[in-house]
């Protein structure tokens, strides 16, 4: 499997937002307003014009107290749920590009289905605009890897958090680098590793991060054959 990669380490970020701030920077995206919630989080969830979130969290207690943070994004899945779903309404709305492996939503998924889209998602990744209804999230920064150019999140990321290359070369960085962690924390895994292009490396179980932050095999994460089931197929029915 050829394409691009990225390989997050969760355990070297320190919540910084760097990549959330150079995300909306180079995208154009605009500030949404915020308020004391309890948590050093902000905003309380990705919407329309945060496709990038740095998400926190708080485990244990006493000695075992940690922070846990987790910079959220699109996973570029490598067989994307949400395109099969888009693809079913319209074909082409949703793009995934075969040099690179991006998934990306175009001006088209305003006629899509956003429910339909989003339920697909394993991640609950997507997100629409109230005014326009297109869809959106990260979109790889195509425009900057075919420049020869690094995401902006990655290039910001002071800490080598974010990593990001041809997918061989990020599965075996991410592979060393879990051989490392594991020497003190047995319980470390690599997410998803197989089936998405966005490989977090978790020091604890996934979910103390986050509940969608694995969730291939989880509650929303359907086979290709249960998506085809359970919501391509009434769908196809209805156009039929």
């Amino acid at each position: 499997m050829s394409g691009k990669s990225f390989f997050v380490d969760l355990t070297r970020c320190t919540a910084c937002r760097g990549c959330q701030v150079s995300c909306k920077q180079w995208k154009q995206l605009p500030a949404e307003k915020t308020s004391q919630r309890g948590t050093h989080q902000n905003p309380a969830d990705l919407s329309y014009n945060t496709i990038r979130l740095v998400r926190f969290s708080e485990v244990g207690d006493g000695d075992d107290f940690k922070w846990l943070f987790f910079p959220e994004q699109c996973r570029h899945c490598v067989e994307p749920p949400c395109k099969m779903a888009g693809d079913s309404m319209l074909e082409g709305a949703i793009l995934h590009d075969a040099a690179t492996g991006a998934v990306i939503y175009t001006e088209k998924t305003k006629e899509l289905d956003f429910e339909t889209v989003r339920g697909a998602c394993p991640y609950d990744i997507p997100r629409q605009d109230p005014v326009t209804r297109q869809l959106s999230k990260c979109n790889m920064c195509i425009d900057r890897v075919e420049a020869g150019m690094l995401p902006s999140c990655v290039k910001t990321c002071p800490t080598g958090t974010m990593n990001f290359g041809d997918r061989e070369d990020m599965l075996k960085l991410a592979q060393a680098r879990l051989a490392e962690v594991q020497a003190k924390s047995p319980k470390a895994i690599l997410v998803d590793a197989d089936s998405v292009r966005v490989i977090y490396l978790a020091e604890v179980d996934p979910k103390s991060y986050y509940k969608y932050l694995g969730d291939a095999a989880g509650p929303r994460g359907l086979t290709r054959l249960a998506l085809f089931d359970k919501v391509l197929g009434p769908l196809r029915q209805m156009r039929g």
